[in-house]
């Protein structure tokens, strides 16, 4: 049913439900729009709402062929709304979901548009806080690229920003998805554009690899991995394109490149990767849930003991169910120093040898159970050797008379 928003625009079908709002095919003035119209509990945050009309000038003046523009925001009565350009496609995550992983000449020219829109945000002073798979969305009516790529744009600019309000996050809360966050905002530091450029390797790995360098198992696990863990290497692909990945997901945000550099050098990979097959890179080990460590899944928790796989991203709310347009802006407890050092129930990886099972995961185990079957049966095989090599010294010639076993010494 349509409705009104505002004095300009009509809502006409919902494209899609989120956390943050519903996004609507719309129409206005100059044409068909989408307009992502926010909660009534948001709309009725004055603080919020006042900050809504503050980042009006801002949202507005970003504009570039890489990023969906906000042509206007809203706010009238109950209905607050960001009309936005619309774009005939889908959305990145939709495509993942459909091919599992990318063929690199592909993914590099994706994450290059990427980059070159937050080239502009960033120059204009806005930074995203969200990057991921969900707010890419690919033009299908767009000229194909480098790969058969669509052009990317990036969209949801200013969303994160506006809901992370102080009485919403203060001191012990984050804005955003676990596996797409910077370190420094798992450490409580105030967000800069390298978050952007962290947010944004951490999905080229992604579309690389199939799944995310530090995401699977429970959000807090997650977020100290980002903290503590080194990325796993992707084998097959140049060196070059692999330092790119690996300074972007620096821990120090200054040791990360910024968005325009990162277009430019990804863009200079392009011709070495074409006809380039996606990688054959191993899926994450599977690992036994735990009882008390959290949701493993959005859509079917694990029970204790039930083997689950590593996947791209993890839920924030316990069984919450996927959503079309996959808006996951959710506040979630920082974890405390402790915690982040690995602590007695932390799960952050320890060095080990190529190929050897991490500690505490089914695979190590699987190992450890193998182990003390060994052992128990070579303890039974050793017994049973002692037990008849003393039958044999003992029994001797049966023409001899009897000995006693059981004393050692005597008359």
């Amino acid at each position: 049913m349509a409705r009104k928003i505002g004095s300009r625009y009509t809502a006409n079908q919902i494209l899609g439900r989120g956390s943050a709002g519903t996004v609507w095919l719309g129409e206005g003035p100059e044409g068909p729009v989408a307009i992502k119209l926010l909660r009534e509990d948001l709309a009725s945050d004055q603080e919020l709402v006042g900050r809504f009309v503050q980042e009006r000038t801002a949202l507005l003046g970003l504009e570039h062929p890489h990023v969906v523009s906000v042509r206007d925001l809203v706010v009238d009565g109950n209905d607050l709304a960001l009309v936005m350009d619309l774009v005939r496609g889908t959305d990145l995550r939709t495509r993942l979901e459909r091919e599992r992983r990318l063929a690199p000449e592909a993914a590099v020219a994706i994450v290059a548009d990427v980059a070159d829109g937050l080239a502009a945000a960033h120059a204009a002073g806005v930074v995203h806080r969200d990057v991921k798979p969900e707010n890419v969305l690919l033009d299908m009516q767009g000229p194909l690229g480098p790969g058969g790529a669509h052009p990317a744009l990036l969209t949801d600019f200013g969303v994160a920003k506006l809901i992370d309000s102080p009485k919403r996050t203060r001191a012990t809360k984050i804005i955003g998805t676990p596996d797409y966050l910077a370190p420094e905002i798992v450490e409580g530091l105030p967000p800069r554009a390298a978050v952007d450029i962290y947010a944004l390797a951490t999905v080229l790995y992604e579309l690389l690899a199939g799944f995310t360098p530090f995401g699977g198992g429970h959000p807090g696990a997650v977020l100290r991995r980002h903290v503590t863990e080194t990325v796993a290497p992707l084998p097959g692909i140049p060196d070059e394109l692999w330092q790119l990945v690996v300074q972007c997901l620096a821990k120090a945000p200054a040791s990360r490149l910024r968005a325009s550099e990162l277009g430019a050098r990804l863009r200079e990979q392009l011709p070495m990767l074409a006809g380039m097959p996606p990688l054959d890179v191993d899926e994450p080990e599977t690992e036994a849930a735990e009882e008390g460590e959290g949701p493993q899944e959005a859509s079917s928790p694990a029970e204790p003991g039930e083997q689950v796989r590593r996947r791209g991203a993890v839920s924030l709310v316990p069984g919450a169910k996927p959503d079309s347009n996959r808006d996951t802006h959710t506040s979630m407890r920082v974890p405390a120093a402790d915690e982040l050092a690995g602590g007695a129930r932390g799960t952050a990886r320890v060095p080990r040898a190529s190929g050897a099972p991490r500690p505490g995961s089914a695979r190590h185990r699987a190992v450890a159970r193998r182990r003390r079957i060994t052992l128990a049966v070579a303890g039974v095989v050793l017994a049973a050797a002692v037990g008849v090599g003393a039958w044999a010294a003992t029994s001797g010639d049966d023409d001899q008379p009897p000995q006693d076993t059981h004393s050692t010494s005597g008359p």
